[in-house]
């Protein structure tokens, strides 16, 4: 924390710093009465009526009273990754979205809105990355009546933890009753470290343009097969596999050096069987065929098993996104 030349802590932080990454320690009444001093380092997204309001990388807002604080100072965002791909906030956004493309979409500003008969959040929500060039009040009544329209719940899709990433957008969104539903890490990694791996059912993979009756089953995540073909065997480069009998699938779309994983489902009574292992590592390496070199993936903050998987795969997070869905 910051201290002057007298050896006591301060506070370098004023309202004008709203917007910037901070770091500020606070100090409290512990349960025996004695102080205890908190930590806090994120992006300082309001401060207003004696209240400061942090949000962390992974998106946990925490209000601080101004009254509290012994230190603060701005701090340089978070270093850059020591290994794997270097990749922009921006850039992945935009790659991620050509891999789950909707059947339909509109321009708001740099906005993108996307609507895919409810078949997935990614492909029903705002990619709001950019300005919507309107007032954020405008724009989120346009965004909510054009939902509204199609029989569909209104989302939008905002990121945090990284350079570039929507802290002050999330606070905002939280501000006006937007609720986060759900959270998901973006991890990167080495094409080739994933494709390297030895798993004993990789060689029973089977690779196919279009996902069969077989892997959709699997997937299940299917209301309206026709919606979901449509949606599924759209990007770049687009492969599905399967693995001895539909026990495990995944899908994998290639994107100039950037291959995308999603999909990966395996059989529940046969999970820890290295068989989405298998599967990863099958699409990989038709990926490296096809030129690619980086890796990346969307998994829920919730789900345990395949974040183990993807740390064993050396996938490591660059930000994460919500989808925050309007009031009402």
């Amino acid at each position: 924390m910051e201290i002057n030349a007298g050896g006591l802590l301060e506070v370098r932080i004023t309202p004008a710093d709203v917007g910037k990454r901070v770091s500020v320690r606070r100090v409290e009444a512990g349960l025996s009465g004695s102080p205890e001093f908190t930590d806090t380092v994120g992006v300082l997204t309001s401060w207003a009526q004696g209240v400061l309001l942090i949000t962390k990388k992974n998106g946990q807002s925490v209000r601080i009273a101004e009254s509290s604080l012994v230190a603060g100072k701005t701090v340089p965002p978070a270093p850059a990754r020591r290994r794997g791909p270097a990749a922009s906030f921006e850039e992945l956004s935009r790659v991620a979205a050509r891999s789950w493309q909707p059947l339909e979409s509109e321009l708001l500003g740099d906005w993108t809105l996307r609507a895919a008969a409810g078949f997935t959040r990614r492909a029903n929500s705002v990619l709001a990355v950019g300005d919507p060039g309107i007032p954020l009040d405008e724009a989120l009544a346009r965004v909510t009546s054009w939902y509204a329209e199609r029989g569909l719940p209104a989302y939008v899709q905002a990121a945090t933890g990284a350079a570039g990433t929507q802290e002050l957008l999330c606070a905002e969104l939280e501000r006006r009753g937007w609720a986060s539903e759900v959270s998901a890490e973006v991890r990167i990694g080495a094409l080739a470290t994933a494709a390297d791996v030895a798993a004993p059912a990789a060689g029973s993979v089977r690779l196919t343009r279009v996902p069969d009756e077989e892997w959709l089953r699997r997937y299940g995540k299917v209301d309206d097969l026709d919606v979901a073909r449509r949606l599924l065997v759209e990007g770049p480069s687009v492969w599905f596999a399967s693995l001895d009998g539909g026990r495990a699938v995944g899908r994998c779309v290639v994107d100039g050096r950037w291959a995308g994983f999603s999909a990966v489902t395996v059989d529940p009574v046969q999970r820890r069987e290295g068989l989405a292992t298998a599967v990863m590592a099958a699409l990989a390496g038709k990926a490296l065929e096809e030129g690619a070199s980086a890796a990346w993936l969307q998994v829920e903050t919730d789900n345990a098993g395949a974040l183990a998987l993807y740390d064993g795969l050396g996938f490591a997070t660059h930000h994460t996104y919500h989808h925050y869905r309007a009031a009402g």
